[in-house]
């Protein structure tokens, strides 16, 4: 009876729908699903309940009817298509897709399916375009980013792609077009560090390579604020700041000179005015008490990047003479800070260094000496309007000033020192009772005595006063600046023996005690630090660093200072300084007989050389380093951030590394120890002199060693730019031989090396020292081409037309340097075994190729005479003509003899290849066997 009943309500239900009461048809069928357990029927009352949430856009209770009619019978093509019109109406239109699909291959002609199809997949390209279009993305990262409710995973995720937008050129433009700057500004205003720093990050990028979009930008933020934001604690906000007023100065100024092809720039006409109020508001940091010592180190970053010229050559020093006038005194104020007193200026470490640097810089970009008068007259109104009878702290910060300059342009520093009152001023601070004074004027002294000649008068009247002080104070950052004041007291001959300034034995006194407080691991690592300091003074007198390097726990102790501190540049410095003076690898000028002879006889002074800086005693000290562990300081040392360690210091490091190579012996423990990886970024980065000394020391280490060892993994292609550098006539003979040993080694190991020389374009290099009138030269040149005629793009240029390559190595095989013919024969043997055609050009370059290669199946040396032979059986298999060419003359008799030998061993390779020469001659019919 129910399901009679349910039958009943289903035709009810149909006469609903076709009079359009979709309303009546739905409960119609939702009473007869109740009464009926027959699947067909339940698929059908389903499937028509589905078309009426459609008719009513009930869309979700269609999709989920028409879901179970299709769960009873999975072929239901008509629920398919209703499901597929309700997801489409929710927006579902994948889901959509797949279920029109599926009624197409059921039923493939029906044009309405088709039609259907075509229309979703064109919907979807469409939502997919939309969906990850830039400006979708650009929106809804700032909706999460506002969005006070979003997880922390999002926001930052969000964070970072925006940041990654705004780096983007369509990227950046999409933002700013889209009201992105608006919506940054009210990113800085949450407050919430990690989404200022995003936004701050985000305007960098966009602001990188457009003037308009920095211009505009600029003007919306506002350079106050701006400044305001670097001006907090925080180190990372403070760095990203810094970066985004770059990225402004650089696209105002046109520094940055980015093209972005398809679009016209926007026109802006005069960035002076906004360059010079960023000046401006950059200055006013430098003596606000509201900036942090960070902000004010960014500022003076930004001051010292922007203001000197780049290049001498450009005329326009307008920048330099603006912040001279109006920012000139407030940089002396930061240089003139005392930490110690209750007025200084928030500072870092590196504040007042940085001011230094800054005077530095804009006193080498005057032009002419008005302009210096001019500045120095600020300076000495500056200094000299601070002294005071009556406040002891405005003469410390006078002090402290001539101090900071010293440590910038020396010359103005020593005509400042030259000031009446100056020098009298340091030596009455050094008596003060004061620690805070005595402390500054310990450190002018020792910055004051860096010339000769000022050394000498603190000598005589600063000294006595800096052994009181030494003696008397307690305070032991007073102690040890004191000590490394007569340190540097103590060296200022430098390694002139005869201008020692102390009495004898003074200085292994002081360095003594440097060894003391260096082994004292109870002491603080900043105090060690000027410990170190004062041996990088006191290792230039030979007695010193040859007591340092006999003590092996003060040794070891700087490398473990050295190692645990390679964020401290003051630290790295100082230990690669006092590593140069122990293996004497700093420069020395070279001692002219004639000369010393005049300044003798005019009564001049003639600098004398220690005993102990003779090479046996250096060789020693070398010995003794690299037990004591050098190289693993050093490997530690080069790994620190580049902002840490300065080009003079990796100088230095490349100084002694090339003094530790030095001999082969050696050069094993070096690798060993990790010295052959550590050299490569010398040889790439710093000064041209620095880089020269690491690619030298590269070139010993790749001479003997074996490069996979040395140079592990994809390093060993780093190695080759550096050694072909070195192939220069302006370096000398023995770094030239060097390099070339060193590329012949490289080369000799695979052709992948090989292809890599070959584009660092030493080809000619390597060809231009196979004509060097030195032998060894020519002899290292030579090897090397042997090793490299491999490489099938070398056999090209041999093949080429046009060139002397190939006649160049035949008559190198004439020549009575054994060495030298036996690498050119070599090279002859490969370049006549790969082609046919070098064999017939072989005959063309030069009439002497048949004596030539006579002499060589005559030569003494079994290896020459062997290469000799494959050239002579490779010439006799490439051409018929040529062969019989050969069997025509002496070389035929030459073959004979050689292949009638008993073959020994040493003998078996030389007479196997002369046999093989007369087989050739047999096969060809030219001779025949003699039974």
């Amino acid at each position: 009876m129910a399901e009679v009943e349910a039958a009943q309500l289903k035709e009810e239900g149909n006469r609903h729908f076709q009079c359009q009461d979709y309303k009546a048809a739905t409960k119609s069928y939702s009473q007869a699903l109740k009464l009926t357990k027959d699947k067909s029927l339940l698929a059908t009352l389903y499937r028509n309940r589905a078309a009426c949430g459609l008719k009513m856009e009930s869309y979700v209770q269609a999709a989920s009817d028409a879901s179970r009619a299709i769960d009873i019978n999975s072929s239901d093509i008509k629920a398919l298509y209703r499901r597929c019109q309700a997801l489409e109406h929710l927006g579902k239109l994948d889901q959509a897709f797949k279920d029109v699909q599926r009624c197409a291959t059921l039923e493939p002609r029906n044009q309405n399916f088709q039609e259907t199809l075509r229309r979703l997949s064109t919907s979807i390209q469409e939502k997919l375009r939309v969906q990850f279009s830039t400006d979708s993305r650009v929106q809804n990262m700032f909706e999460i980013l506002l969005d006070q409710t979003s997880d922390a995973d999002k926001l930052e995720k969000a964070a970072n792609n925006l940041i990654v937008l705004g780096r983007e050129e369509a990227g950046a433009e999409r933002i700013f077009q889209n009201n992105g700057v608006a919506l940054l500004l009210q990113l800085l205003d949450t407050k919430r560090p990690e989404l200022v720093l995003a936004a701050v990050r985000t305007l960098s990028g966009m602001c990188s390579g457009h003037r308009a979009r920095a211009t505009a930008i600029l003007h919306a933020v506002r350079i106050d604020r701006i400044c305001g934001l670097m001006s907090v604690e925080n180190e990372e906000m403070s760095l990203a700041v810094c970066n985004l007023l770059q990225a402004i100065i650089d696209s105002l100024s046109g520094e940055d000179k980015r093209e972005h092809r398809g679009k016209e720039e926007a026109l802006v006409l005069d960035t002076k005015k906004d360059l010079k109020q960023i000046t401006s508001h950059l200055l006013d940091m430098l003596v606000s008490k509201k900036v942090s010592g960070q902000g004010r180190d960014q500022a003076l970053n930004l001051l010292n990047k922007n203001v000197p010229r780049k290049d001498l050559a450009i005329h326009d020093n307008s920048r330099t003479i603006y912040v001279v006038d109006n920012g000139l005194r407030k940089i002396l104020k930061v240089v003139g800070q005392v930490p110690d007193l209750p007025s200084c200026l928030p500072l870092t470490d590196n504040t007042r260094m940085l001011a230094s640097i800054l005077i530095n810089k804009l006193y080498d970009d005057l032009r002419c000496d008005p302009e210096r008068d001019h500045f120095r007259k600020i300076c000495e109104e500056y200094i000299t309007g601070k002294f005071d009878p009556q406040d002891m702290d405005k003469n410390v910060n006078a002090i402290q000033t001539v101090s900071g300059i010293l440590q910038g342009p020396f010359d103005l520093g020593n005509q400042l020192l030259g000031m009446k009152g100056v020098m009298e001023m340091m030596v009455a601070l050094c008596g003060s009772e004061r620690e805070a004074d005595q402390l500054v004027a310990v450190e002018a002294l020792i910055h004051a005595s860096t010339k000769l000649s000022r050394a000498t008068f603190i000598i005589t009247n600063g000294v006595s006063l800096l052994k009181n002080i030494y003696k008397t104070t307690k305070n032991e950052k007073i102690k040890i600046r004191t000590l490394v004041g007569l340190c540097k007291l103590g060296s200022a001959g430098g390694t002139d023996y005869g201008l020692r300034q102390f009495a004898e034995g003074s200085t292994e006194k002081l360095a003594k005690q440097c060894r003391k407080w260096l082994c004292n691991a109870a002491i603080d690592t900043r105090t060690r630090r000027w410990a170190v300091e004062g041996l990088a003074y006191l290792t230039l007198d030979a007695d010193v660093k040859d007591d340092f390097v006999q003590d092996i726990p003060a040794l070891q102790a700087m490398f473990e200072l050295a190692k645990a501190s390679t964020s401290d540049k003051t630290i790295l410095y100082s230990v690669a300084t006092t590593l140069v003076n122990c293996t004497n690898s700093y420069d020395v000028k070279e001692v002219i007989p004639e000369l010393v002879q005049l300044a003798k006889f005019s009564k001049q002074h003639v600098p004398e050389e220690h005993p102990k800086d003779k090479k046996d005693f250096v060789d020693m000290r070398v010995k003794r380093l690299l037990k004591a562990g050098v190289i693993s300081a050093l490997a530690c040392m080069v790994k620190a951030d580049s902002a840490i360690l300065t080009d003079q210091t990796k100088e230095l490091l490349a100084r002694v590394f090339l003094a530790l190579c030095d001999n082969p012996k050696d050069r094993g423990t070096i690798v060993a120890q990790g010295g052959g990886k550590a050299l490569i970024p010398l040889a790439l980065e710093g000064t041209d002199v620095g880089k020269v000394k690491a690619a030298h020391a590269l070139a010993k280490i790749a001479a003997v060693s074996n490069p996979d060892i040395a140079f592990p993994g994809e390093r060993v292609y780093e190695v080759v730019r550096p050694l072909v550098r070195l192939l220069d006539t302006q370096r000398d003979g023995l770094q030239n031989y060097e390099a070339l040993l060193g590329l012949t080694n490289l080369s000799g190991r695979s052709d992948k090396l090989r292809q890599k020389i070959f584009k660092e374009r030493a080809l000619p290099d390597i060809e231009n020292y196979m004509f060097e009138n030195h032998d060894q030269l020519r002899q290292a040149a030579t090897e090397c081409m042997c090793n490299m005629v491999v490489n099938k793009e070398v056999q090209e240029r041999f093949l080429a037309d046009g060139n002397d390559r190939l006649k160049l190595v035949v008559l190198l095989c004439g020549e009575d340097d054994d060495k030298v013919q036996n690498a050119a024969a070599g090279a002859l043997a490969m370049l006549t075994a790969a082609h046919k055609k070098l064999c017939i050009k072989m005959t063309q370059v030069t009439s002497q190729w048949l004596e030539i290669l006579q002499r060589l199946c005559l030569h003494d040396q079994l290896s020459v005479q062997h290469r000799g032979l494959v050239i002579a059986y490779n010439l006799l298999a490439a051409d018929a003509e040529l062969a019989k060419k050969l069997v025509e003359s002496e070389l035929l008799e030459i073959l004979t003899v050689v292949g009638k030998q008993e073959p020994d061993e040493k003998k078996a390779a030389v007479v196997q290849t002369a046999r093989e020469c007369l087989i050739k001659c047999m096969d060809y019919g030219f001779i025949k066997p003699v039974s």
